[in-house]
């Protein structure tokens, strides 16, 4: 077991800061159990330790200065290795407020930790070989995930499922890295591989990155999520429009044209990929300079600026008064955005109307045509990607996995023209190098310190 040089001991809290049924103090490292030794008594009236055996579960209370009680506690003793982090591990579960979260916190650190910084718990768990790299990134991607697909996903790689796919490659690379380094050193004894043998096996490794590869556009939307802003003139039916995608009242809607003067956002699941709808303020020239109109104006404005930036455009006019000449200024104004989605709103007040066939008609109040929108919108998110998702993979991921192929591409040449097969070799050591940044084998501290950099402090 590889354990961790920086092994002094840490304490954080691992529950979001508030008032709640349960708040979290986790404390790691060889010095933990002498921390809590010093503030944790199994009995109210007087100081008593139990005695501390692993995978238990110890009722008592926190004292401060050994005379006054500041909480009562369930306390987890995991003993190292056999941790989250590879080393010994107390979890003080303490009543949820924000006092006494905190308080207990700087018991444990008066009484000898230090306070963790970020992502130290993973960092520890990573380099005592508890988890790999790409474990330590699920894990982020875990709790930032704002989808039920995307969640899932994540926990695959924290299972391992990514992990074994590198396993897998690496260990083939290996393999026939073997076999001609074996030829090289000693030729007298050891046949070289045929050119197509090593050409055959190259390009099957070639094929299994690009499988994993395939998902990339899916899974950084899932990660990263689009926006989608809805525009047209006032009181078009853009509010009610948010407000039945979201099945919630979040926006104000009323008969009177430009109520909505601010952007409104909420995110919004469609079908695994997390939907940042914008509702904005309608569209129309501002003619005096009232105050009201002045404030209209600035919503204006940052409707403008809100289509800038939108994946997604959602176009919406009124059915039931036909597109009038201000409608057609506005839709002029946004013709060329590449993923413009026409709608038609108000269906059940429409009478009459003519539509092309690319016209998404709906009606908020009777829940209309809702369906046929979301599926527009994820038509248009994965339009330019595979929807491969068996790899969920991030950008760091992403790119290793591009230099791996790039170097496997540059062999396979080296290859076909009959090259020495230790030149070869040195192109398959670099595609072996690049995945096993993904894993952890070969990594920079830098890298390293990049990674857990982002995650929170009691993580």
């Amino acid at each position: 077991m590889n354990i961790y040089a920086g092994n002094n001991t840490i304490a954080a809290i691992a529950t979001p800061l508030g008032v709640g049924g349960v708040g979290v103090i986790r404390i790691s490292g060889n010095d933990s159990e002498e921390i809590i030794k010093k503030i944790f008594s199994s009995t109210l009236k007087e100081r008593k330790l139990p005695e501390f055996k692993p995978n238990r579960v110890y009722y008592g209370w926190i004292y401060e200065n050994n005379l006054h009680p500041v909480d009562e506690v369930i306390l987890l003793y995991f003993k190292a290795p056999k941790s989250f982090t590879g080393e010994n591990i107390f979890e003080i579960q303490c009543h949820g407020g924000v006092n006494i979260v905190q308080k207990i916190l700087k018991l444990c650190i008066d009484n000898g930790a230090r306070l963790a910084e970020q992502g130290e718990f993973s960092k520890r768990a990573f380099m005592n070989g508890k988890i790999d790299l790409s474990r330590a990134e699920s894990i982020l991607d875990l709790i930032h995930s704002k989808t039920d697909t995307f969640s899932k996903l994540s926990a695959l790689n924290l299972s391992g499922r990514l992990a074994e796919k590198i396993y897998f490659l690496r260990t083939e690379l290996i393999n026939l890295l073997s076999l001609i380094i074996a030829a090289v050193d000693f030729p007298e004894e050891v046949d070289e591989p045929e050119y197509n043998y090593i050409n055959d096996k190259i390009l099957s490794l070639i094929n299994e990155i690009e499988g994993i590869l395939n998902g990339a556009t899916a899974s950084n939307l899932m990660r990263n999520g689009v926006k989608a802003a809805i525009v047209g003139k006032p009181n078009a039916g853009k509010s009610s429009l948010f407000n039945a995608l979201l099945d919630v009242q979040r926006a104000i809607v009323t008969d009177i044209p430009g109520t909505t003067r601010d952007i409104i956002q909420e995110s919004v699941d469609i079908e695994g990929i997390p939907l940042t709808l914008i509702d904005t303020a309608g569209l129309r020239e501002i003619k005096s300079e009232s105050d009201n109109n002045y404030i209209e104006a600035l919503g204006i404005n940052l409707t403008n600026e809100a289509i800038k930036t939108a994946d997604i455009i959602i176009y919406i006019y009124d059915l039931a008064k036909g597109l009038t000449e201000e409608d057609n200024k506005i839709l002029e104004s946004i013709k060329n955005r590449k993923n413009l989605l026409k709608v038609g709103s108000k269906l059940d007040l429409a009478q009459d109307f003519s539509s092309g066939a690319e016209l998404i008609k709906v009606s908020s109040k009777e829940k209309i045509g809702l369906n046929e929108l979301k599926q527009a919108v994820k038509s248009v998110i994965l339009s330019d990607s595979t929807g491969n998702d068996e790899f969920c993979t991030n950008l760091r991921q992403q790119e290793c996995l591009k230099n791996s192929k790039k170097s496997l591409l540059k062999a396979v040449e080296a290859c076909n023209r009959n090259e020495h097969q230790d030149l070869i070799s040195i192109d398959l050591k670099s595609a072996l190098i690049s995945l096993g940044e993904i894993t952890g084998e070969v990594v920079s501290d830098e890298i390293i310190n990049n990674i857990f950099s982002n995650f929170c402090i009691g993580k």
